[in-house]
């Protein structure tokens, strides 16, 4: 199933950069803050003259992002998460090689909690898909597993370490590159955030990742959307039922367990007429046909969180006019 997944994780669109990996951590903190709450401890150490690496920034975002709400789901009482970033060797016969880490020179991201940890047994699976120690209806069990498929995909390595009752830590190792090229620039998240146009109408938020899920419902609500947030199509047919009032957009990832967004739209668009659709989706998708003989439009995973801010002002504003 792991094999499966991680085909599916190179249909994806890549769009691979040299970059610095202390400047983006820097970026994804910012929204980190938000994420975690206050009862978490949150604490960055970055090592001097890190190494490039060539990788998708909104990837790596997704990934950071991932394991971080993996982390704080593990400290339901509070704790401490702590990122780090170090330039690493792997020789032959280190102890890395025999998890699966190739010899060679990289940039290490670790991820450290001092949550509830993990025995062998559910260390041994926690990269398959739909595996979960969650209870049920509180996760997919695909976060772990999308990290895992990234990972590999920009040819990286992964590996926990855990103890139960003493915490969790994920290292994710990146191959080193050349540093004849100048690294991308990050663009700031705070500047990102100021710039995205605000609203006030009511969105329901259909996404299965809990990480993509909690940034975008994060964001929207500080933009002044009203968001209603489910974890997958049946959760969001629910909630939409409870809610008397009018939903003006429907945001919802295509590939969801259960009730796929393209059958999410269709049913709901039976119940909202004049509700607008944005689907998202890490396929190269086209728009796709909608109930009335037009196109719904697509944002191509990973994105900007400003160019999804521009989209949805777009298409409410479209339908202010029509």
């Amino acid at each position: 199933m792991t094999r499966q997944l991680l085909a599916f994780s190179r249909k994806q669109i890549l769009h691979v950069k040299i970059l610095d990996l202390n400047a983006l951590v820097v970026e994804v903190t910012k929204m980190l803050d938000r994420l975690l709450g206050n009862n978490i401890e949150l604490s960055v150490l970055q090592a001097a003259s890190l190494g490039r690496v060539k990788a998708d920034p909104g990837q790596i975002e997704q990934v950071i992002l991932n394991l971080a709400v993996n982390a704080r789901d593990a400290m339901p009482q509070g704790g401490r998460l702590t990122l780090e970033t170090r330039n690493v060797t792997v020789s032959e016969g280190d102890f890395q090689t025999r998890d699966g880490v190739a010899a060679g020179d990289y940039v290490l991201l670790a991820v450290h909690d001092n949550g509830v940890g993990m025995d062998p047994q559910t260390q041994s699976r926690i990269f398959e898909p739909f595996f979960t120690t969650k209870e049920p209806g509180k996760g997919t069990g695909l976060g772990l597993a999308t990290v895992y498929g990234v990972v590999n995909q920009m040819e990286g390595a992964i590996r926990v370490r855990s103890t139960p009752g003493k915490g969790s830590t994920f290292e994710i190792y990146l191959p080193q590159v050349g540093t004849s090229q100048p690294p991308a620039h990050v663009p700031e998240a705070k500047h990102m955030l100021e710039a995205a146009p605000y609203g006030t109408e009511t969105i329901l938020l259909a996404e299965d990742q809990d990480g993509i899920r909690d940034m975008v419902r994060e964001f929207l609500q500080r933009k002044g959307y009203t968001v209603l947030f489910a974890m997958d199509g049946e959760d969001a047919l629910r909630i939409a039922g409870g809610h008397k009032q009018p939903i003006e957009l429907l945001l919802t990832d295509v590939m969801m367990p259960n009730v796929g967004g393209r059958d999410l739209a269709r049913r709901l668009q039976e119940l909202h007429p004049r509700m607008k659709v944005l689907f998202m989706s890490g396929y190269a998708e086209p728009a796709i046909p909608s109930a009335d003989n037009g196109t719904t439009p697509v944002l191509q995973k990973p994105f900007l969180l400003d160019a999804l801010a521009h989209k949805i002002r777009e298409l409410l504003d479209d339908a202010d006019l029509g």
